[in-house]
């Protein structure tokens, strides 16, 4: 077997504070006096476990330094795993009060993170669809010089699909792709409606889409990838890491991208991501290649980029 931090792989889905290290959540939270959140335990939590612990760990970041500091460290963490990639993603509305607006941060965010990452500035599903459009309006402004997609995260039950479509109606008009997350609790149809209404190039989790084959097979028809964090799962009682559709997806000719959500939080990096699904699906080298090229295809990094990362996992196949 091959080893997985040397396959070259772009990580498409991951959040600004739950990329942070453990060691510099430790620090920065005692310097502002502030708890630690636990682990998740294992089993159905549900969501509120999952945020109440992410809001705990978001307030630790005081700072511009603090925010710069761990994108800066996130691609470190990423690059160590064979990452040439990383896609970033910032909902601005998190940190713009302490920071001084929503400009400031994306300004923060776009000077610490190199020519190896993209930022996807993000709203919330939870959010106003005004407050949607203001971000994917600063996303346009902010497109070409660093940010290359916007995006909706948070619980997908609690927006409608409709209300943001003329966002991501402006994201589009810049040329950056769309990348919502769905199908994480919501069935299959939510996946098949951020395709048809938002214009998902990518989809964050899909998971439920596997269920449906007519938005299977759209998904293949149209190269919407799914991005998939086996280790997000478990602890929220979504599903298993071993009952993860992958293989299936990947038969039927949909692009899955393997990637850390929050590894925070989930406790897993981009390499031990990559060793859970090829040790609980049964995955062999040519699979595992297969989601690299697919997270490269999928990613917004320039061509050079990707040809060269392309170029890497074939010849990782080789030796």
């Amino acid at each position: 077997m091959r080893e997985l931090r040397t396959l070259p792989k772009a990580n498409l889905h991951l959040h600004l504070t739950g990329s942070m290290r453990p060691a510099t959540l430790a620090e920065l939270a005692a310097r502002a006096g502030l708890p630690v959140p636990d682990a998740i335990p294992a089993g159905a939590q549900g969501w509120d476990a999952f945020q109440s612990r992410y809001d705990l760990a978001r307030a630790v970041l005081r700072t511009a330094d603090d925010i710069a500091r761990v994108v800066a460290e996130a691609a470190e963490d990423d690059a160590a795993c064979g990452a040439g990639w990383t896609e970033l993603q910032v909902d601005p509305s998190s940190y713009a009060e302490r920071l001084g607006g929503y400009e400031a941060v994306v300004e923060t965010v776009l000077a610490a993170a190199g020519d190896r990452v993209g930022i996807i500035l993000a709203s919330s599903w939870a959010a106003a669809p005004e407050q949607a459009l203001r971000t994917a309006g600063l996303a346009a402004r902010y497109a070409g010089h660093g940010v290359v997609g916007f995006g909706l995260s948070n619980d997908e039950r609690r927006g409608r699909v409709e209300d943001f479509v003329p966002a991501f109606r402006v994201a589009a008009g810049a040329g950056l792709i769309a990348v919502p997350h769905g199908g994480f609790y919501e069935g299959a149809w939510h996946v098949r409606a951020c395709v048809e209404l938002l214009g998902a190039a990518r989809v964050g989790h899909g998971l439920t889409a596997h269920a449906d084959p007519a938005t299977v097979e759209l998904l293949a028809e149209r190269g919407v990838a799914l991005e998939i964090c086996p280790t997000s799962y478990p602890p929220l009682g979504v599903a298993e890491v071993a009952g993860l559709p992958v293989r299936a997806l990947l038969a039927a000719g949909v692009p899955v991208a393997l990637g850390t959500d929050d590894p925070l939080l989930f406790g897993a990096d981009l390499a031990g991501q990559y060793a859970l699904a090829r040790d609980h699906l049964a995955l062999d080298d040519d699979e595992m290649a297969a989601l690299a090229r697919h997270s490269v295809l999928a990613s917004a990094a320039a061509p050079q980029r990707r040809r060269q990362l392309l170029d890497g996992i074939d010849a990782w196949l080789t030796h």
